[in-house]
């Protein structure tokens, strides 16, 4: 019998979470190569208890949901209260994809995968292409202000 979350890629349900605000075109371009890999992808926008973002959870989401091509019928949105493993365990998904910029990113995202691979659920880290590695939703906020 397979665990829920247990899967690899080409067969498998896929969650990225962030908080996304903005959401950015190297979000896109993340989900965008994460949909060619698995079956199901879940932009899950997340809760950060270290930011204030700009809108609800589910605000963002109907807002990603607007930018997403019609043509992606394997990627959806959902927003979330709660930690991503438990998103995880509920929802079939085996595989959280995390984009990764610079070696800040990667660090930080090491200890977050070690955790969420001790609640079950393994980490795939993307990293950013070059022409998008300097963006960051944080960056794009800043220059809106």
């Amino acid at each position: 019998m397979t665990h829920p979350t247990d899967a690899s890629p080409g067969s498998a349900r896929a969650v990225y979470p962030g908080t996304f605000d903005p959401f950015t075109p190297g979000h896109l371009d993340v989900v965008d190569r994460a949909r060619r890999m698995f079956d199901q992808v879940t932009v899950l926008v997340a809760v950060n208890g270290g930011k204030r973002p700009s809108g609800t959870t589910v605000a963002r989401a109907e807002g990603i949901r607007g930018l997403l091509p019609a043509g992606w019928a394997n990627v959806a949105v959902a927003a979330w209260h709660g930690l991503t493993a438990d998103y995880c365990r509920l929802n079939g998904c085996g595989i959280i994809i995390r984009g990764v910029r610079n070696s800040t990113d990667f660090s930080h995202e090491c200890e977050l995968a070690a955790m969420n691979e001790a609640l079950g659920v393994t980490t795939l880290f993307l990293p950013a292409r070059p022409e998008l590695a300097t963006t960051s939703s944080t960056a794009v906020r800043a220059l809106r202000a």
